[in-house]
């Protein structure tokens, strides 16, 4: 037995890896605070910049284009320089232009900044994935990547009731509502700044290289030693040649087209649509995104117990399958309820559907990936927000073209979702793409 592991044998682990989950759910409430919160002023900036449905679903468009071409970029700089030194960056990124955003003048000036936003923000989590893979043990992934998805869907959810208190202060003084927005943006840009000087100071690439973590947290995590720090030599080829890859990259596309309607129309869907007041529509949009978190939380929770009792493979399939029907059936019945409430009901139910897929599949990405966690996650997190830039650039259409109906757009989405539940019965979640998966 070598010095080290006898060491380690005669003290308890220290827990520092758990602060690692702690940033990364800071950033993952902070990151859905910034995206949802132009849903929410959506209509104050419409009406202000002068911007038609259709024209505004090329600015919400903008944002998925720019984090969808960038996603893989992101992830394998954080395969090639290590996580911290690119979070840093994106962090600092995604802030500066949260605050500009309150400087545009037109549709197309918020267009050019929500698609520089995004090509800062893409990356971020996965380099949190990647962060993950070498700082915790493989039976904790899947549990930890449902508390994060949980945390951001819970920021996404209260969203709209942060940003209508801040709409409010502003307002107390004495600052119009055409502009309170503009301010608003301002204020949503310095908590990243807050961000990212706790975690320059506290986060290493490699928990070796940490001084809070002992021998005997070490030993735990001997077994992904490996993950940390830098690598530059990806797989491109086998990659590319993977079945799992390209249909984990279809079921996120399915997963996120349908889903990305929660954040960029409901609360313009709940006021135009189902004319609630912009205060109760605030306050029932939070429901899809809270279900959501819970639908996270769940599968996380479960997938070990599943894992044991079915192997990791057949569980994984069986939460996605799942999902993906759930959240098929339960929007295309809001479509048929008369009553706003319970049409809300069922799309938080949908949500919570829709998220009992999540941890899989960002677990399956550290599973395939291992050491190139960041480039497999960020492929796959490309194709979720190139359904990001999709989906809102079709509502827009659909909407201008049908005279604002928005269960036409609803339908097409419970489409998407099949094609999702498909593509998951031949899913490999386990092998990784350098055994030739």
């Amino acid at each position: 037995m070598s010095p080290s592991s006898s060491s380690a044998t005669n003290q308890k682990p220290t827990h520092a890896r758990y602060w690692v989950v702690v940033f990364a759910l800071s950033l993952a409430i902070l990151s859905y605070i910034d995206r949802v919160a132009l849903s929410k002023a959506a209509p104050r900036i419409q009406e202000t910049l002068g911007i038609n449905e259709q024209n505004w679903g090329m600015v919400v468009s903008a944002f998925g284009l720019g984090y969808a071409l960038f996603e893989i970029p992101g992830g394998f700089l954080g395969d090639w320089l290590g996580p911290k030194k690119v979070l840093i960056r994106i962090v600092l990124w995604w802030s500066g232009f949260t605050a500009l955003m309150g400087w545009m003048w037109n549709g197309m000036s918020l267009a050019i900044c929500q698609f520089l936003f995004a090509a800062g923000e893409a990356g971020g989590f996965p380099n949190l994935t990647k962060a993950f893979a070498s700082w915790l043990r493989k039976e904790e992934r899947v549990k930890i990547q449902g508390i994060m998805w949980a945390a951001a869907r819970t920021g996404g959810a209260f969203t709209p009731l942060i940003v209508l208190a801040v709409f409010d202060g502003i307002e107390s003084f004495g600052i119009p509502k055409s502009a309170s927005w503009r301010w608003a943006f301002g204020c949503f840009g310095i908590f990243g700044l807050v961000w990212v000087t706790l975690f320059w100071r506290w986060f290493k690439d490699k928990p070796r290289d940490h001084k809070g973590v002992n021998a005997a947290e070490l030993e735990l995590l001997k077994e992904v030693e490996g993950m940390g720090g830098g690598h530059g030599d990806v797989p491109w080829g086998k990659l590319v040649r993977s079945r799992t890859v390209w249909l984990l990259w279809v079921q996120y596309f399915c997963l996120t087209f349908p889903w990305y309607f929660y954040i960029t129309y409901l609360s313009k869907y709940l006021q135009q649509f189902r004319h609630l007041s912009e205060k109760s529509a605030a306050y029932f949009a939070v429901f899809p995104l809270l279900f959501g978190a819970l639908g996270c939380l769940c599968s996380g929770m479960i997938a070990a117990t599943l894992a044991r009792k079915m192997g990791v493979v057949k569980s994984r399939r069986l939460l996605a399958c799942v999902g993906f029907g759930g959240a098929a059936t339960f929007i295309l019945i809001a479509t048929q309820l008369e009553s706003p409430y319970l049409a809300i009901a069922a799309f938080a139910i949908a949500s919570f559907s829709n998220d009992l897929t999540m941890p899989g599949s960002w677990g399956t990405c550290m599973d395939i990936g291992g050491k190139y966690a960041g480039t497999v996650a960020g492929s796959m997190n490309m194709m979720g927000n190139l359904a990001g830039f999709a989906s809102p650039f079709v509502c827009g259409i659909i909407l201008q073209r049908t005279g604002g109906d928005y269960n036409q757009f609803i339908y097409v989405g419970a489409a998407v979702y099949l094609v999702g539940l498909v593509s998951w019965p031949f899913i490999d979640p386990v092998t990784p793409i350098e055994a030739g998966a």
